[in-house]
This record gives structure tokens, sequence and C-alpha cells, in this order.
């Protein structure tokens, strides 16, 4: 066998995220199924007509999947300012969608009365969409530890390897939000 038939090792970093989305999208999968089976079977109110469509909020999440492409591909280049620009904006996307799933659970909570124990949609709404909302802070610990290890110049070309796997894990908390939004704002009012 010569040099160029021999068999490397996948990535591991590449191989771990992989391991890391299918395990949650397996567990999303369970909470996306739960919410879809009960949804009508709350025997008292508030229910899904209390909920208004994020419209912005998702526009914004979304929009950080082509921010955080961008500043993976910056970094390729060796722009390391185009990659902090892109790379910031991404965090910053993502802080705003936190920001509005915040604004949304307090009116839900204290404008319409809607709980996590006030009922059975309830229950299946906050833990799905607070299912997905726990994904994005943990997405955002990474993204913002990144951002300050670049801000002080510690992130140069030879990391963009590394920075693309944890950009995997940001597409998937975008792709697994459309399926929230789709089941919870289009099919579940």
């Amino acid at each position: 066998m010569t040099n160029a038939e021999a068999w490397t090792l996948p990535d591991r970093g590449r191989v771990g995220i992989a391991g890391i989305i299918i395990a949650e999208s397996a567990i999303f999968l369970i909470f996306v199924v739960a919410y879809l089976y009960y949804i009508g079977k709350s025997l008292s109110g508030p229910l899904p007509d209390v909920l208004e469509t994020p419209i912005l909020a998702t526009v914004m999440l979304l929009s950080s999947s082509l921010t955080i492409t961008l500043a993976v591909r910056s970094l390729r280049s060796g722009n390391r300012g185009g990659f902090t620009l892109w790379w910031g904006l991404t965090f910053a996307l993502g802080a705003a969608f936190l920001g509005f799933t915040a604004i949304e659970w307090q009116r839900l909570i204290f404008g319409k009365g809607l709980t996590i124990a006030t009922n059975l949609f309830g229950t299946t709404y906050y833990s799905l969409v607070g299912l997905h909302a726990s994904h994005v802070i943990v997405g955002l610990f990474g993204i913002g530890l990144v951002l300050t290890l670049s801000l002080g110049g510690h992130v140069r070309r030879e990391h963009a390897e590394r920075a693309e796997v944890l950009s995997y894990y940001w597409h998937f908390v975008d792709a697994v939000w459309v399926v929230v939004f789709t089941v919870v704002y289009v099919i579940g009012r």
C-alpha cells in the first residue's frame, strides 16, 4: 500500500461534533414528538393561541448561520479582522435571539399566565423551546470564548478547522430552530 492509499483517521473534532449532533438530535426528536402528541390535550388555558410568531428573532438566528460561515471563510483566507467581525456579529445575532426568547417568556408568564406548571401546553412548550434556548446558550458560550481569544489576537489561520467544527454546532442549533419553529408556531397553532 502506498502512502497515497494509506487510510488516515478522521479528524477528532469532526467526529466529536458529529457524535454530539446525533445524540442531541435524538433528544430533540423526543421533545418534538411529545409536543406534537400533546397538542390540543390541555384541559384549561392558556392555549397556543397566546403565542406570537417570532419572525424577527428567527431571521436573526438563521442569519447567524451565514455570518459564522463568512467568519470561517475569512479565517481560512488569513483575514483575522474579518473573522473577528463576522464571528462577533454571529454572537450578537445569537444573543439577540435569546433576548427575544426572554421577552416572549416574560410576556407569556406575566401577561398570559402561562408557566411550565400551568397546563400540558405550558409544560411541553417551555420544555421544547427551553431545550433549544439552552443549546443557544451553550453555542454562545463557545462563540464568546473564541471571540474573546480573537479579540486578544490569539486566533490565527491555523485555527480555522477548529472554528469550523464549532460552526457545525451552531448550524445544528439553527436547523433545530427551523423544526421547533415549524412545530410550535405553525403546526401547533
